[in-house]
């Protein structure tokens, strides 16, 4: 295996490293992702409960039809995590918001900023590990032959 160079660690650091961007504390997750997961499926649970409340007592194909449609009529509820962002991308938006706000100089901003992307692309598909591998695969071959994807 072949020893990588500093500046080919740094832009796989970039690319693999990911960071929590959903906007709360990354520890929280812990707690937050198992409760999320919990209250859509006991509310599902308490829905069908409630429908199937309705076959107690004597068969009735009426009331069994009923309580079908109610079970079928409503969407089940669902939660879905959000995946995290790669590092150059937090950094490439936090450089970038650093600008725009004026706390840092521009010319120091923008150079920093080309440093950056110059390791990493996240719009690249190449570099973005966000994308499916069908979107990769569209986006390469819609580029003209020959054409640069921005990674380094």
């Amino acid at each position: 295996m072949q020893r990588k160079t500093p500046q080919e660690k740094k832009r796989l650091s970039y690319v693999k490293d990911h960071r929590n961007n959903y906007g709360e504390n990354d520890k929280s997750s812990r707690k937050n992702i198992r409760r999320n997961k919990r209250f859509p499926n006991s509310a599902n649970r308490r829905h069908a409960q409630t429908a199937l409340a309705a076959l107690l007592g004597s068969p009735d194909v009426v009331r069994a039809d009923a309580v079908e449609e109610r079970m079928s009529g409503r969407r089940p509820k669902r939660w879905q995590k959000f995946p995290d962002a790669p590092l150059g991308a937090i950094v490439d938006g936090t450089l970038r918001h650093r600008a725009k706000m004026g706390t840092a100089q521009t010319e120091s901003a923008a150079a920093r900023l080309r440093s950056v992307r110059g390791r990493f692309d996240w719009t690249a598909p190449s570099d973005n590990p966000l994308l499916p591998p069908s979107t990769v695969r569209r986006v390469r071959s819609s580029l003209p032959e020959g054409a640069e994807t921005g990674c380094a």
